[in-house]
């Protein structure tokens, strides 16, 4: 696995992944309940996520609405099949949990879909920030509400 780090306007953000694709997505806030380590087993490769750091970096600065990059999260079929909803909801739009839990035919699902959205390994690129509570207030976000609100302003353009 091929790895790199760098600052953004927001927090340090680390890459990992491999040819298969990009795996790991962490957000440097010092918040939330999300640990993250590099493993020693990890190659430092910045060349290797250079269109992707290009991507996140035209994200965080207002100029990108969508994501073009190879996406390869480890997870079980459940998550997987949630952090590909997640993918569909729009830029600058917000679902709740039990919205999703609907969507994939399981209403009485949201519980499982929070718990699965706090374990999302590529958050920003699978945009599991664009999820809030029932009530429209901002609910747990593994890297930290502040970050969550941010974002989800930034994608509003209250944030330049």
């Amino acid at each position: 696995m091929y790895y790199t780090k760098f600052n953004t306007r927001f927090c340090e953000i680390t890459l990992a992944g491999d040819e298969k694709g990009l795996a790991l997505l962490h957000l440097n806030t010092g918040q939330g309940s999300r640990e993250f380590e590099i493993q020693s087993s990890w190659e430092l490769k910045p060349e290797f996520f250079k269109n992707t750091q290009s991507q996140i970096l035209e994200y965080l600065a207002g100029k990108r609405a969508v994501f073009e990059v190879s996406l390869n999260p480890a997870g079980t079929e459940f998550q997987k099949t949630v952090w590909a909803q997640l993918c569909t909801i729009p830029y600058n739009s917000l679902a709740s949990y039990g919205d999703i839990a609907k969507k994939l035919g399981n209403p009485k699902a949201a519980r499982a879909v929070g718990a699965t959205n706090g374990k999302n390994p590529i958050p920003l690129i699978i945009p599991c920030h664009r999820v809030v509570g029932a009530d429209g207030n901002l609910t747990g976000f593994a890297h930290g509400l502040a970050i969550k609100e941010k974002l989800i302003a930034l994608e509003q353009g209250l944030i330049f």
